[in-house]
């Protein structure tokens, strides 16, 4: 797997932004987005279990990162969460995401976020637009 940059001020996996979840992303060569990651406290929603907005968040920026990783710069316009089961802190959590159909307009994806066990948490899908105009400043490093 092949680490993907990340960029710097971003909430999920941004290192020069001190509210970061601290997410590092790597593709694999079918372009599927993986990460491991243990969710702690600053997490919280429930007591012992992971906010649904966290998990949201990160799903989010799994399936933004496969589209980014494949070249579009885009923004999510239409993000759909299905929570199975709750997500306990302190245990690695395994979050998947790739891209199921580029159309002319949009991008669609999918992302899963699953358990020690390997059964599925957390269920997303994005639909993401091209949006070059809002990130013409922006440098991604390494």
């Amino acid at each position: 797997m092949e680490k993907i940059p990340e960029h710097g001020d971003c909430f999920v996996c941004g290192t020069k932004n001190s509210h970061s979840v601290g997410i590092t992303w790597y593709k694999n060569d079918s372009g599927t987005i993986h990460a491991d990651m243990v969710f702690t406290k600053a997490h919280q929603g429930p007591p012992a279990h992971v906010h649904g907005g966290a998990s949201a968040a990160v799903l989010d920026e799994a399936m933004g990162a496969a589209v980014w990783s494949a070249g579009y710069s885009v923004v999510a316009v239409n993000l759909d969460i299905n929570y199975k089961k709750p997500v306990p802190l302190g245990q690695n959590i395994v979050i998947e995401a790739w891209i199921t159909e580029v159309k002319p307009r949009k991008i669609l994806t999918i992302s899963e976020m699953r358990l020690p066990d390997g059964s599925i948490a957390v269920t997303g899908t994005g639909i993401y637009v091209e949006a070059p105009h809002l990130f013409k400043d922006v440098s991604f490093s390494s």
